[in-house]
C-alpha cells in the first residue's frame, strides 16, 4: 500500500475511534408490523393445500373446469346436502345486492349490531334498509330481540355464530328453535365462518335445516381456520330456488373462481388433523388473553373464535394509535363499543408482544 495511502488510512480509522458517529435513531418498532385485525389463520394453510396449489400451477392457462364439481362433491358428502343446494365463492355481498332487488325496494334485513356488515352493507343499492339489533347483556345475538324486529317486508335475518366481533356463542338448541320459528317468517342467513374453531362445531351448525328444506341459508369460508384468506374461497347452502337463481345470475359458475381456490378448498377438506391442531393452538392463545383480561379485571366477551374483544377502559382510537406505534395493528372500532378493542388470535410470539403492550395500556387492576 503506498505510504500516503496508509497514513490517510490511519488518519481515518483514528478519527472513527474518538468520534464514534451518532446512532442513528428511529421510531420504528423492533420487530415487522404484527397484523391482528383480520381474524386470519396465522398459522397458515394446511400442507396439502400448499402442495396442491404447487401441483396445480402448471395448469395455469387453462381455465377452471372439473375443478368445480371436485369441491362441490366433497362440500355435499361432508354437509349431506345436495349439490344443486351448494353455491361456491365468497358471495355474501352478492346474496344481499340479490335479495334486495327481489321485490324492488323497501325490504327489511334484519341483523346483530355491532356485527359483520358485508351483506347488509350492500343492500342499500338495491334499496333495503337495514334494522339493527343490540347484542344482549352478554354480547351474543339477542334472539327474542331479533324475533320482535321480523317483520312483513323483512327480507331477510343476517346472523353471525359465533358472533362477530364479540366471538360469542349461542347456545346450540336455542339457536336451531330460534332459527327454525324465524325461517318461517323470512329466510335467515347464518355465517358460520368461525363456527369450526369449537369442537362440537356439527352439533352446532343449522346446516340440518337447510337439508330439510328450510327457508335457511348457512354461510362458510375456508378464509378463517383453513387459512386460505387471500385465495377468497368459501360456499353458501341454500334453499334450491334461492341456489338456483344466483347461478343464473353467474354466482359460483367457472368463470368466475379461481382455480387454485378451489384445489386448495377441496385439498383441506381432507385435512381433519390439520384443523383439529390450529384449533388447539387458538384456543391456548385465547385464554392467555383471557388470563390477562382477568388479571387486571377487564370486561371481555366469552369469545369462542380466533379473536378476543374487551373493553380497554380508553377510547379505541386512543388505544390503536398507541398499538400501532409499537407495530400492533387491531381491528376496527365497533358500533356503541368505544372502549372495546377486537384481536385477533396471531402466531405465539406475536400474542406475546401484543400483550404486554396491551397489559401496558390497561388501567391497574
Amino acid at each position: 500500500m503506498p505510504l500516503l495511502h496508509r497514513r490517510a488510512w490511519l488518519l481515518l480509522a483514528g478519527a472513527a475511534t474518538l468520534s464514534p458517529p451518532t446512532p442513528v435513531m428511529s421510531d420504528s418498532p423492533p420487530h415487522p408490523p404484527i397484523r391482528l385485525a383480520l381474524n386470519e389463520n396465522p398459522f397458515g394453510p394446511s400442507p396439502l393445500a400448499v402442495a396442491a396449489i404447487e401441483a396445480d400451477l402448471a395448469g395455469l392457462a387453462r381455465y377452471t373446469g372439473g375443478e368445480v364439481d371436485e369441491l362441490t362433491a366433497a362440500i355435499a358428502a361432508r354437509e349431506n346436502v345436495a349439490a344443486d343446494q351448494i353455491v361456491l365463492g365468497e358471495n355474501l355481498n352478492v346474496l344481499g345486492l340479490h335479495l334486495a332487488a327481489q321485490g324492488g325496494p323497501g325490504g327489511t334485513f334484519v341483523y346483530s349490531e355491532p356485527g359483520y356488515t358485508a351483506l347488509v352493507d350492500a343492500v342499500a343499492p338495491a334499496g333495503g334498509t337495514v334494522v339493527g339489533v343490540p347484542l344482549n347483556d352478554r354480547l351474543e345475538n339477542d334472539l327474542p330481540a331479533i324475533a320482535a324486529a321480523v317483520g312483513e317486508r323483512t327480507r331477510a335475518v343476517y346472523l353471525v355464530n359465533p358472533h362477530n366481533p364479540s366471538g360469542t356463542v349461542s347456545d346450540t338448541a336455542l339457536f336451531i328453535e330460534a332459527v327454525r320459528g324465524l325461517s318461517a317468517r323470512a329466510l335467515v342467513i347464518v355465517d358460520e365462518a368461525y363456527l369450526e374453531f369449537m369442537p362440537d362445531y356439527q352439533a352446532r351448525t343449522v346446516a340440518p335445516l337447510v337439508r330439510d328444506g328450510g327457508n335457511v341459508a348457512v354461510f362458510r369460508t375456508f378464509s378463517k381456520i383453513y387459512g386460505l384468506a387471500s385465495l377468497a374461497i368459501g360456499y353458501t347452502l341454500a334453499p334450491k330456488p334461492l341456489a338456483a337463481a344466483l347461478k343464473q345470475m353467474g354466482i359460483g359458475a367457472f368463470f368466475g373462481l379461481n382455480r387454485l381456490s378451489l384445489v386448495a378448498a377441496s385439498a383441506s377438506l381432507r385435512d381433519r388433523d390439520y384443523v383439529d391442531a390450529v384449533r388447539t393452538k387458538v384456543a391456548a392463545e385465547r385464554e392467555a388473553w383471557h388470563a390477562l383480561l382477568r388479571q387486571h379485571k377487564r370486561r371481555f366477551s366469552a369469545s369462542q373464535a380466533n379473536f378476543v374483544f374487551f373493553d380497554c377502559g380508553r377510547p379505541h382510537p386512543d388505544a390503536a394509535a398507541a398499538l400501532a406505534a409499537r407495530g400492533i395493528i387491531i381491528g376496527r372500532v365497533q358500533p356503541h363499543f368505544d372502549t372495546w378493542l377486537r384481536i385477533s388470535i396471531g402466531l405465539p410470539h406475536e400474542n406475546a408482544i401484543a400483550r404486554q403492550a396491551v397489559a401496558e395500556l390497561l388501567p391497574p387492576p
